[in-house]
């Protein structure tokens, strides 16, 4: 078992690897109960991410600055000659997806086995070899948790039939992209592809996605464990019911300032011309749509100074880069409270809580999607206790998250 503890450690950190060892025991057990012994068992995992910087900008072409974390969704697999995927998720019910049959299933949207089902068709339509197999997996990435566990599944699914049926020869770029194929068009979310490109690639990334059927990804070497700092994530506890209309009007309402220019996405045209257009844009666009765009903007050159003070070993101009976007998400972006229900705002409490504790040091901002779910802290250590135990009084006991950051994404394990 020498090589899988190394690869643990790998995934997880020194500290989590008993942890990941009852993990990964229980998993194997849980696989043999429901399948049965077999010789030609594998493993795999699909991390969660954490977006660093870039808030809502890859729909629309932008830029983010992403990292892999050491909470993730793994596998225990077995190849089947039936071509039928049989996966058991802990806590849910089994789900069964015949190859032969991969068209978009109106009555199956937002399940997972539409995710399922859309990651196969993605392979397929794509020149991949696809096959049945059956997995039981378990996740410790929690649903509206801002760490994404729908692009992790998705990713599982993809790196699973990447190594039975095509030697493991499907990028992680690629995979990343059948995943948010298989949750547009599939699971019918109206996702950007960073939660998918992070989750799949690993490490600390740099995205741009200007083209995004060829991404420009740039590896950052960096460990937040060196800096004096911890990265949390602070799960707020709100509900994420009713809310994709709110994220699906962000990306709607920045394209439409694109199309009031005759284009697509806001990558394609610039601040200046929307400044120089702007009582034009308003008026066919509305404020709030013209609002989000100059957050765009702004974020993607952040990301850019984001991505070098990290680069150039600069850990303060990085936290103020941070907090400048966490100020824009506030008020020009407006993800951090939903219209539909303005008495449920436990991020904007968490927020306050976070700048109380730091008191000017480290760095806050909403996490993810937004509206509801987490936030996002650089805490100094000697902070971190006192971080800690204050927002576990606010939000309930394991409501805040010490990330590793992990250095691969989606793998087979052994």
């Amino acid at each position: 078992m020498k090589n899988i503890d190394e690869m643990l450690v790998k995934l997880y950190g020194e500290k989590k690897l008993s942890e990941q060892q009852e993990r990964y025991a229980k998993a194997e057990k849980a696989f043999e109960e429901l399948f049965g012994r077999t010789d030609n068992l594998m493993i795999f995992s699909a991390s969660g991410r954490t977006e660093v910087g870039g808030n809502h900008t890859d729909h629309n072409r932008g830029k983010v600055l992403a990292a892999a974390v050491g909470l993730d969704v793994i596998a225990f697999v077995a190849p089947t000659d039936d071509g039928i995927i049989t996966v058991k998720s802990e806590g849910f019910p089994q789900d069964s997806v015949d190859t032969a049959d991969l068209a978009i299933k109106e009555e199956d949207k937002n399940t997972s086995a539409a995710l399922i089902r859309g990651v196969a068709d993605g392979l397929k339509k794509d020149g991949f070899n696809i096959g049945g197999f059956k997995a039981y997996t378990t996740s410790n990435v929690l649903k509206g948790s801002g760490i994404s566990s729908s692009a992790a599944f998705e990713v599982l699914i993809g790196t699973i039939l990447s190594h039975l049926y095509n030697n493991g020869k499907v990028t992680a770029v690629k995979i990343a992209q059948i995943a948010q194929y298989a949750e547009n068009a599939h699971f019918g979310k109206p996702s950007g592809l960073m939660d998918q490109m992070a989750s799949s690639v690993g490490g600390f990334i740099e995205i741009d996605f200007a083209d995004t059927a060829n991404p420009v990804i740039d590896a950052i070497s960096y460990n937040f464990a060196e800096s004096g700092h911890s990265l949390c994530i602070v799960d707020t506890k709100g509900s994420h019911a009713n809310l994709t209309p709110e994220y699906a009007a962000i990306p709607v309402e920045m394209k439409s300032v694109a199309q009031f220019f005759g284009k697509n996405e806001l990558r394609d045209i610039t601040h200046e011309q929307l400044w120089e257009n702007v009582a034009e844009v308003r008026k066919a666009c509305g404020d709030r749509a013209v609002s989000r765009a100059f957050h765009f903007f702004d974020e993607n050159e952040r990301v850019d100074r984001e991505a070098d003070a990290l680069r150039n070993g600069n850990l303060d101009a990085f936290l103020n880069e941070v907090k400048a976007s966490g100020n824009s998400s506030f008020k020009y972006l407006q993800n951090i409270f939903a219209t539909v229900d303005p008495k449920e705002q436990g991020v904007v409490l968490g927020l306050y809580t976070a700048e109380r504790i730091l008191n000017g040091r480290g760095a806050c901002r909403v996490h993810g999607g937004g509206f509801a779910g987490t936030i996002q802290a650089f805490v100094p250590n000697d902070l971190l206790d006192k971080f800690v135990s204050e927002m576990e009084h606010l939000f309930g006991e394991g409501s805040c998250y010490n990330l590793y950051i992990r250095p691969v994404g989606g793998t087979k394990v052994m």
